[in-house]
């Protein structure tokens, strides 16, 4: 990885990209040091380990405990484009043609999804901004009113829009998918205040009885990360390769080649689509929290959209399940798959083109999924298990999912960076062989 970068840094074009994306994430962390006006920023210094607020930290780089500009991240933007891809399931007729129509479809699509954003945004913030405002310990909000939430809302979702947009810039002039990216860099900007977290639950103030135990389980701690690291990273690159044939000779094209699709086809977007899943309802349900929070179904609601509780880890779970699944047929879309192959005069051998072919990549991709299930679900359920047996800090217990982030979207920036790499040097070698003249 280290040599790939290094060889990139020397090539122009990639060199730009690299720059342009740092530049653009320097710019998403300034910003998630700029208070919103109004508001204590020292008032959510308490409960920065609790269960909303990590998962919006997750997606906003810590922005959310200084309670800042982006404090809401790019959480409205994943929720709505959930929205949106689940409405063009034959539930919304409009949508579904656009879906249909390739670049301009898609360019509709995305400006729903950018009108919904505006609006996801400004509830979740103002019911966040309620929420805690309601916790009698914390005093966020100054001066209470209907103003001053309005004016939060609109400086949040403005944040939002921002953030989104920023996204957009690494996504076309940059490298990597722009708000996975902006994802990426909250999460490593954390570590180190992560790794504080841990030195100081296990080493400050600890006896000379205790010391080795904490070294020892801190080391062990590490140990697991790598070995996690590991796997995560085997299984994100792991492919069955599907055999393909041509029936004729195309141009540059091999007579028999094949088709690799991922184990884990959906990637990490089903750990990002479950988390902003969660952390919307427990936004919302903080409007709630003043008036109806002894209430039987408010508590009720709040421990299933919570992490840190069984029935909220078990949702969470179920939910990278479902989105997995959800998410690799939209990746590979097993219809215009068959349609594509049948226009490229190739098929699978022993299976007949057209509707057999179809059949046959959606049961292929049933299995992968399945196993692309398990796997997201147990690695983002691993850590929070270990908080509730050795009582680590909440924000660890979210460490999965951090992880899972982290290793595909790095995965993901070093293939490009390598197909960029591998397209300049066929650029080169045409450009060399022409002839002279």
């Amino acid at each position: 990885m280290l040599s790939t970068l290094g060889n990139a840094f020397k090539v122009k074009d990639i060199r730009k990209k690299i720059l342009f994306t740092l530049f653009v994430l320097i710019i998403f962390r300034i910003g998630a040091y700029i208070t919103v006006p109004g508001i204590n920023a020292k008032a959510l210094q308490n409960v920065a380990s609790s269960g909303l607020v990590s998962i919006l930290n997750t997606f906003s780089g810590g922005g959310l405990t200084n309670y800042s500009i982006f404090a809401m991240g790019v959480s409205p933007y994943i929720t709505a484009q959930i929205v949106i891809q689940l409405l063009q399931m034959d539930i919304v007729p409009r949508f579904v043609e656009w879906s249909k129509q390739g670049e301009v479809g898609r360019r509709k699509l995305n400006q729903a999804t950018r009108y919904l954003t505006i609006v996801l945004a400004f509830v979740q913030s103002i019911g966040i901004t309620a929420g805690f405002n309601t916790l009698s310990s914390l005093n966020l909000v100054e001066n209470p009113g209907f103003q001053t939430y309005a004016t939060i809302g609109l400086i949040l979702t403005g944040g939002t829009m921002l953030t989104t947009w920023l996204g957009d810039m690494i996504t076309d002039k940059g490298l990597g998918n722009g708000v996975s990216m902006i994802i990426f860099a909250g999460i490593i900007a954390r570590v180190p205040t992560g790794i504080y977290q841990i030195y100081q639950q296990y080493f400050v103030n600890a006896s000379e009885g205790t010391l080795w135990q904490s070294i020892a389980f801190v080391v062990a701690l590490v140990v697991i990360v790598l070995v996690i690291v590991t796997f995560v990273t085997w299984v994100q690159q792991a492919d069955r390769k599907i055999p393909i044939q041509y029936t004729r000779r195309v141009s540059g094209s091999p007579e028999s080649s094949y088709l690799p699709l991922k184990v884990n086809v959906a990637g990490v977007i089903p750990v990002i689509f479950a988390s902003s899943f969660i952390a919307t309802p427990q936004a919302v349900l903080g409007i709630f929290a003043n008036n109806h929070s002894e209430e039987t179904w408010y508590q009720v609601m709040t421990d299933i959209f919570n992490m840190q509780t069984t029935d909220g880890a078990i949702l969470y779970t179920t939910l990278i399940i479902l989105f997995t699944f959800f998410y690799a047929f939209v990746q590979v879309n097993p219809e215009k798959l068959s349609e594509n192959l049948q226009k490229q005069g190739s098929y699978i051998p022993g299976v007949w083109p057209g509707r057999e072919t179809q059949s046959y990549v959606s049961k292929l991709l049933m299995r992968l999924s399945t196993v692309g299930s398990l796997f997201l679900g147990l690695v983002a359920l691993i850590p929070l298990l270990a908080q509730n047996i050795w009582g680590l800090d909440e924000s660890i217990g979210l460490g999965g999912t951090s992880l899972l982030i982290v290793v595909g979207v790095a995965i993901q920036t070093i293939q490009q960076i390598e197909g960029l790499m591998m397209k300049r040097q066929y650029v080169g070698f045409i450009q060399d062989t022409r002839p002279t003249e």
